[in-house]
Order: structure tokens, then C-alpha cells, then sequence
């Protein structure tokens, strides 16, 4: 059996950063000690200078497998995600077709264990009428179900409240919605599309997908959740007004409401469309600094629970077309860790508190067994970063299958040096190694 001994790296979990050598055999993580003196039999890595890092556990990626694997696969996707320091990723069900029973959920399932090099999971869709299905499905074979709300890019809104109601009241999953209200959506693109036409001003996407359109949403899915008992996760929070919705009040292992916090909005406002276009064109909206600010107030207040990316891609081609036509969404796992790694150098949070929020955090609200911290007797899914060395994104160096980022010619002051799956090194100073795929994700159930 396989044994790597990393030495000297600046590990960080649990909220401490310390200085430790951990020794890799096989899939696991076997000893974290103050100095692991080798036997001979391991591969030595001198992490002198670096940091040892949970891999990130990302819980809302669109990898467009089935169905769209014009924009995107499974197998290039997961292997952008390792470059990035992405382990583990939970996949979306609004592929075609939507992943909306066990049969469809199967069958990622089985793509994913013939094409992903990082370890994978899925959520369950549910629909105005597949309650039969939600009731019904293996748990085990799923993190949890998703449920647009408001607002669906893929056919897949709940609007039934009775639905809605029984949904909620059925099962003992986390139930992650999409927030935003549609009424409100329709109602301002129609004014903006009787003044503009089609080629409406990018810089009008947030007054589309209002700030009002996602409180209303939201608000009502939590009043429905505290009615229900219902685990709720409300994905992509965008707006200061949403974070007053959400309490620190309870640990993460406690609180039936959670939040979510992307990386674009984290990133990115309003005063990026100039620059970058529809390249930034997200539901929800990315909106003001302000909102920007009060998103990182919540998250490092821990009225926001997770970080993830909400990786969407779409081709160059797509993303042209005129705003109407132009889909909402972007690529984002490769960069994720480097840009939240900048943001921590920054001073806007810390590193303890991305790696709460990106590995530990994930693992806990979805019960995912055994990863999303350095443990001994957890997987090693570890990524090496080094926080010296800056790194400026180039076209050349994308593994998207869309060749395309929004973070293009960024220089970030953090790069992911080595990454490691179940044990494996699959990423190697920008290099993916093919030397193991991930594996399922297990939960308990």
C-alpha cells in the first residue's frame, strides 16, 4: 500500500493553523504528528513554506452531463476542479434529462464513476409532480434534494404551494432551493424589454433580478421551512437584506435554516458589467458593492453557513448573444480556492475561516462521512497551496471544456500547488495526473 509523508506544511482545520507532518497510506489519512520520521518505504513531499488544506467540498456545480455536454462534461469539469483544489463536488439536477428519478439519478451516477477524477454526489430534482419519486427514491444515493423556487433555467419550477407543502413536510433531507420570485422577474423584463428590445443593457440584470425578487422568495421558503420543521439550504444569497434572514445563533450541526454564499458574489458587483458583460451574467444577480460587503459581514458572522461556486458554463458562443438570449451562468471551480485564497491575503476573512466554510461546513450539513477535514482515519483529500506565489490567469492554461473564465487576466496572490483525491495526487504544479478517480460521495443515512 502506497504511503506519502508530507512534512513540515502549515495545516489548517478546525479553526488552528499549525505546523504538522501528515502521512498519506493508501486512502487515508494515517498519522498527523509534530514530526513523522520516515521508514524508508513512503514518498517524502518537503511542504516547507506551504499550507495543507482540506480539499473544498463544493456543494452547487452545474457540470451539463447529460444532456448539454456541448458546454460541458463531467469528466473535463471534475478535472478543472482538482487544478482549482476542488475534491468533491454535489451536481445540480437540471440536466437533460432532469435528474428527477432514481432511474436518471443511476445514471450519473455510473457516469461519473467511469469519468470523474474528483470524488462526486448529486441532488435529487424535485418538480410540481414527482412527489411520488421524492418519497420513494434510495436516500443513500443522493446529498439531498433541490428545488427551484421562483425561478428555473431547466424546466424545473415548483410553483404548486400545496406541492410545495407536502414536499417540504416528506422528507428528512436537506432541501437546497433556488431563490428568486418569478412574478417579480417577468414583471421588470417586460418593462425593460419594451424600452430596450432584446439588447438590453447588462448593467440592467440586477434591476431584472431584483433584490426584491430574491427576498420574497427566500422569506417565503424560510416561513415555509420554520411551518414544516424542514431542513432548509438556500443556495446563492446575493443581497444584504437575505443575510437578516439567516442566525448565528446555533452551530452548523444544529440549525435547520442555512445559508449559502458564492464565490462571484463574493467577488465581483455591479461595477464589473462595464468590463465583463454577459461573461458575469449570474442568477441571481450580481449587485452592489454594498451587497458584496454584507456578504462577507454574514459569512464571517456565520449567518452564512457554505461557500461554493455555482459553476455553470455555457459556450463563448452562448454567452454573445444579446442579454435576452444570453444564458446566466459561468465557470468557475478552477479558480475558486486561488480567488477566496486572495480574498483571505486580502484581510476580508481567514484562512481558518474559508476552509470552515468551503470543506469542514459541506461535510457537516450533508453528513458527507469521513471528509471535509484533516483527521486521522479521514480521506486524504488535501490540496498544498502556496500563498506566495501569485498566479495570473491565461487562456492557455484553462481546463474548461467552455475555454473560457470572468477571472481572466486576474493575477491572484495564492496558487494550488498539489492536490490529492482519496490519497491520490491528481494535480501537480499544473499538471493533471490521471493516476485514480474520485469516488461516491457516502452520507448518513
Amino acid at each position: 500500500m502506497k504511503e506519502i509523508l508530507i512534512q513540515n506544511a502549515q495545516l489548517v482545520n478546525e479553526g488552528k493553523v499549525f505546523q504538522k507532518d501528515l502521512l498519506i497510506r493508501g486512502e487515508k489519512i494515517e498519522k498527523i504528528e509534530d514530526s513523522i520520521v520516515p521508514s524508508g518505504h513512503e514518498k517524502c513531499i518537503d511542504a516547507t513554506g506551504l499550507h495543507l488544506l482540506p480539499g473544498w467540498i463544493d456543494d452547487q456545480v452545474h457540470f451539463r452531463e447529460p444532456g448539454l455536454t456541448h458546454k460541458a462534461t463531467i469528466a473535463s469539469e471534475s478535472r478543472a476542479a482538482v487544478a482549482g483544489g476542488i475534491t468533491s463536488f454535489i451536481e445540480m439536477p437540471n440536466t437533460q434529462p432532469q435528474t428527477t428519478t432514481q432511474k436518471a439519478l443511476e445514471d450519473k451516477l455510473k457516469v461519473a464513476a467511469k469519468d470523474s477524477i474528483a470524488n462526486y454526489g448529486f441532488l435529487f430534482g424535485g418538480t410540481n409532480d414527482n412527489l411520488k419519486e421524492i418519497k420513494s427514491f434510495d436516500t443513500r444515493l443522493a446529498a439531498g434534494l433541490k428545488l427551484f423556487l421562483g425561478s428555473s433555467t431547466g424546466n424545473m419550477l415548483v410553483d404548486n404551494e400545496e406541492v410545495l407543502r407536502k414536499i417540504f413536510s416528506s422528507t428528512d433531507l436537506p432541501i437546497a432551493v433556488h431563490c428568486e420570485d418569478e412574478s417579480t422577474i417577468r414583471e421588470n423584463l417586460a418593462q425593460h424589454i419594451d424600452q430596450y428590445g432584446d439588447d438590453i443593457p447588462i448593467e440592467k440584470h440586477p434591476e431584472i433580478r431584483s433584490e426584491a425578487a430574491c427576498y420574497r422568495s427566500s422569506s417565503r421558503a424560510i416561513e415555509l421551512a420554520k411551518a414544516t420543521g424542514a431542513r432548509l439550504h438556500v443556495f446563492h444569497i446575493s443581497t444584504a437584506v437575505e443575510t437578516a434572514l439567516f442566525s448565528n445563533t446555533q452551530p452548523l450541526s444544529e440549525k435547520k435554516i442555512t445559508a449559502e454564499v458564492c464565490v462571484h458574489h463574493l467577488w465581483f458587483s455591479e461595477e464589473d458589467y462595464p468590463e465583463k458583460g454577459t461573461l458575469i451574467k449570474w442568477n441571481p444577480a450580481v449587485k452592489k458593492a454594498s451587497d458584496r460587503e454584507a456578504l462577507w459581514k454574514a459569512l464571517n458572522e456565520d449567518k452564512i453557513d457554505i461557500l461554493a461556486t455555482d459553476h455553470a458554463p455555457h459556450t463563448l458562443e452562448e454567452k454573445q448573444n444579446p442579454y435576452t438570449k444570453a444564458p446566466s451562468g459561468g465557470p468557475l471551480v478552477q479558480h475558486a480556492y486561488p480567488a477566496l485564497l486572495t480574498a483571505v491575503k486580502q484581510g476580508k476573512t481567514s484562512l481558518e475561516k474559508l476552509v470552515e466554510k468551503a470543506c469542514h461546513n459541506p461535510a457537516i450539513l450533508f453528513k458527507i462521512q469521513n471528509r471535509g477535514f484533516l483527521r486521522q482515519g479521514y480521506y486524504a483529500d488535501l490540496v498544498l497551496v502556496d500563498l506566495q506565489k501569485k498566479n495570473t490567469v491565461a487562456k492557455e492554461d484553462l481546463l474548461y471544456q467552455c475555454g473560457w473564465s470572468p477571472f481572466e487576466g486576474t493575477t491572484f496572490e495564492a496558487s494550488i500547488v498539489k492536490t490529492f483525491v482519496n490519497g491520490n495526487l491528481v494535480y501537480n504544479e499544473g499538471e493533471i495526473l490521471e493516476s485514480a478517480l474520485g469516488k461516491k460521495l457516502t452520507f448518513e443515512r
